[in-house]
């Protein structure tokens, strides 16, 4: 088992089979520098090849899921050098490392769960569109806050329209609307709205108990093959996924998952939360 990068901004704790990684920066509404993005970059890559890790559940602490960017942060970039002819921009080099971490954190294998609480502006919503489930309160705020203070979203807004499509994606980022979680469960943002946060947690080991009946081999397989549908020709991912069919019809979990079938009872992966 891979060990977990040690972290100044996050909170890790492992759970079995599951990961509950929280940005711990209640003071700033969690809100995102570059020290966390390399501290959740590093915790997907340690995350990514193993195995025995099935679910990672990203939250904020302090009932907060993300304010998006530190702005008192972007300070610094109004007296940045200009960058020299020929030479990338380091303003450009910095806003695209967050593009890097969101591709990889889409592109993880394990089944990503959010759950929202708070708020959740800029970058932070960006971060809900690359969770495989969310879930957040009724009252928490949603917003596409970047317009308003004159920049454009630049490194979500691709995750944001995979998300909700690109016509309500155009409305949000183009307003900076506020809206809050009927609303964003309305649009596709999030999956499942909670009256409050006794019923959030509740829906999360709901969720958790759901996947933990599913096996964690084919699930990775499952989500590799959507996110495939994204780039490749359809009949190049169909030969893909047959390949990845056969692979798991073969394996363990394929002859494990019949045998539980034929059996009634439950196959040895599941996992319960209480």
């Amino acid at each position: 088992m891979p060990d977990l990068p040690t972290c100044e901004m996050l909170v890790l704790e492992r759970k079995y089979s599951r990961l509950y990684v929280t940005i711990n920066r209640p003071d700033s509404r969690n809100a995102l520098t570059a020290e966390v993005v390399a501290e959740l970059t590093a915790v997907v890559e340690a995350v990514a090849p193993d195995r025995t890790i099935r679910t990672l559940i990203l939250r904020g602490a302090g009932g907060t899921f993300c304010a998006g960017g530190d702005i008192k942060g972007f300070r610094a970039s109004f007296t940045a050098p200009p960058p020299e002819p020929g030479q990338l921009d380091p303003i450009a080099v910095s806003n695209r490392t967050f593009g890097d971490f969101m591709i990889k954190f889409d592109a993880l294998p394990q089944t990503v769960i959010g759950v929202i609480e708070g708020a959740a502006f800029g970058g932070g919503l960006g971060l809900v569109c690359v969770t495989d489930i969310a879930i957040c309160t009724a009252d928490t705020r949603f917003a596409l806050s970047e317009t308003g203070l004159g920049i454009p979203p630049a490194q979500i807004i691709p995750f944001v329209v995979r998300r909700i499509g690109q016509t309500t994606a155009r409305r949000l980022a183009l307003t900076g609307t506020r809206f809050k979680g009927d609303h964003a469960g309305e649009i596709g943002l999030v999956h499942y709205v909670a009256a409050d946060s006794a019923e959030l947690d509740a829906t999360l080991n709901k969720v958790l108990n759901d996947i933990g009946r599913c096996a964690p081999g084919a699930n990775a397989a499952t989500k590799n093959i959507i996110n495939a549908m994204r780039s490749a020709p359809l009949e190049s991912v169909l030969d893909d996924a047959s390949e990845a069919f056969a692979q798991c019809m073969r394996g363990d979990e394929g002859k494990e998952g019949v045998a539980a079938f034929l059996g009634k009872r439950p196959a040895n992966w599941v996992e319960k939360v209480d």
